[in-house]
């Protein structure tokens, strides 16, 4: 039986998007944790570590985010570990934040000027107190404007998980699709539903990226 699209078509799709915002805040946090370890790794560790970190990175920035979806439902289920989608997603997206973040969060320590670095050593500051009260802040100043415009892809890349099973936003949309047939309300409602998340975090990652630029002028 076919259903009309209706205000309970709307709440299926919401529930859906509520769904796409845990996710993305459970990647982001994850992403995060290990991004910062592998960061400070990548720009203070010894070579050794360096160069893991850096072949860490580049393999999963070169491989696509669907591949590593796909990997981690099914690859790992031929190794005797079964994860359902959403743990898979979460690990996934997780393994992909990570090693965008630790790229970020890496440049944006190493532009710290050397300056900040001798002055926190002529203080007699040992290596973790130069970290936290001098070096992190200012980077992590710099880093908020594209941190949050990463944020933006983490929701949007959430969407690659429907094919998987797992019902966040876009799979939601294409169950009620097959419910309803009636594709141009319920995706431009699902696209709706992404533009009011997205947009925000768009405007506040530009604003902040002004502010910084904006703000040795001042």
């Amino acid at each position: 039986m076919i259903q009309s699209f209706g205000w309970q078509s709307v709440q299926f799709l919401f529930h859906g998007l509520i769904w796409t915002v845990g996710l993305s805040v459970c990647t982001f946090v994850c992403g995060g944790i290990f991004g910062l370890i592998f960061a400070l790794a990548r720009a203070l560790g010894p070579r050794w570590l360096q160069l893991i970190v850096a072949g860490y990175i580049q393999l999963v920035q070169a491989t696509p985010l669907l591949i590593l979806i796909f990997l981690a439902f099914y690859g790992l289920s031929f190794a005797g570990f079964y994860f359902p989608p959403l743990a898979a997603a979460a690990i996934s997206l997780s393994i992909y934040a990570t090693a965008f973040l630790a790229d970020i969060w890496r440049g944006c320590i190493e532009a710290i000027p050397r300056t900040q670095w001798e002055a926190a050593d002529a203080l007699a500051l040992s290596r973790i107190q130069r970290l936290r009260y001098v070096i992190l802040p200012q980077a992590f100043r710099i880093a908020l404007g594209p941190t949050v415009g990463f944020m933006v892809q983490i929701v949007k890349n959430t969407s690659v998980t429907a094919l998987i099973g797992f019902v966040e936003l876009t799979r939601a949309g294409q169950l009620l699709n097959n419910m309803t047939f009636q594709p141009f309300h319920v995706f431009l409602t699902v696209a709706a539903f992404y533009f009011a998340v997205c947009y925000p975090l768009s405007w506040w990652s530009e604003k902040l990226k002004e502010r910084k630029s904006a703000g040795p002028a001042h």
